[in-house]
Parts: C-alpha cells; sequence; structure tokens
C-alpha cells in the first residue's frame, strides 16, 4: 500500500505528458483493502471500473494503473467506463497469459502437548489434513507446534478428539 504513490510517480515521471494516471488495487488474504482513484476523470468512471476487473478475475494482491493520454476526443462517461474496464481487463488477460497465478492456502498454528503413547496417532491426523510440524520437543511431555490449514482445522480436531482423552489443545 505504501508503495503506491512511489509507482504512480515513476510512471507520471515516465509519460510526463499523460494527464491521468488512474488506479485500482486490492491487497491481502481476505482481500478486504482496496482502493480505486479516478485521477480527475469523473467520479467511479476510471478506478470503479478497474477494480471491478480485478475482481471478476478474483485476483488479490494485485495494482493495476491505466495511463491515459488526452487525444483531443471526448468519451463522455460511459466511453470513459468502457475504455477503463477494457484497458484493465486486456492487462490482466495478458498478464495472465504470461505469468503464474499462486494460490495459497490459510493457515493457523496449533499447538499439541500429548504423552509419548500420543505422538504416532497425532502425526498420522496430522498427514491426513495436510498439516506441518513447525517445532516439537520431546521433553516430560511431547510438545508439537503445527501450522495447519485453516479449513482442515475441524477435521484434525475431530481426528485428535478420536485419539486420547490426554490430548490437551491450546
Amino acid at each position: 500500500e505504501s508503495d503506491v504513490r512511489q509507482l504512480i510517480d515513476a510512471l507520471k515521471a515516465e509519460h510526463h505528458k499523460a494527464r491521468h494516471f488512474c488506479y485500482a488495487w486490492r491487497l491481502g488474504l481476505d482481500a478486504n483493502l482496496y482502493r480505486a482513484n479516478d485521477d480527475g476523470e469523473p467520479s467511479g468512471t476510471a478506478g470503479r471500473p478497474i477494480l471491478g476487473q480485478i475482481d471478476s478475475f478474483g485476483l488479490t494482491n494485485v495494482f493495476i494503473v491505466v495511463v491515459r493520454y488526452f487525444g483531443g476526443t471526448k468519451l463522455g462517461t460511459s466511453g470513459l467506463i468502457q475504455a477503463y474496464k477494457e484497458s484493465a481487463q486486456e492487462a490482466l488477460n495478458q498478464a495472465l497469459n504470461r505469468a503464474i497465478i499462486i494460490e495459497k492456502r490459510i493457515e493457523t498454528t496449533l499447538e499439541i502437548v500429548c504423552e509419548y503413547a500420543a505422538v504416532s496417532p497425532v502425526l498420522n491426523a496430522l498427514k491426513r489434513t495436510e498439516g506441518r510440524v513447525i517445532e516439537q520437543d520431546f521433553g516430560m511431555n511431547i510438545r508439537f507446534l503445527f501450522s495447519i490449514p485453516l479449513d482442515d482445522i475441524a477435521a484434525f480436531e475431530t481426528l485428535l478428539n478420536d485419539i486420547s482423552r490426554k490430548l490437551y489443545i491450546k
């Protein structure tokens, strides 16, 4: 988010005769951070159509800037919306043809303290839910710190409940 101003300034230096640097971005795993900027175009005619394309592609951690030079022809409100929408759509299509989309599963950490007899069943339950061991400590009680996909946590806890009542989940 803090890099946006620097990127816009660099584009303005590169395209010093352009009139408008309209942009939109969406950030974060939950995609709640976003911004759309019309940069002097009529309200809602530039940033929103760009953001709409980011959303229609289902992307996050994306920043799109459309640089527009005024060529003497007024496009009107609907023309501007269409131009910015199509520009963002074409940029995303070209980028996706050359790029790899990385999908990341949201994970959470879970600490398990158990007796030695429960170690093997706990690790088997972890395998079944695509989790991974981050830390382990084989002291008087065995302590594991797991990273597990958030959507697998309920299944993992069900498996643990079936293993033993001596398991303590923190």
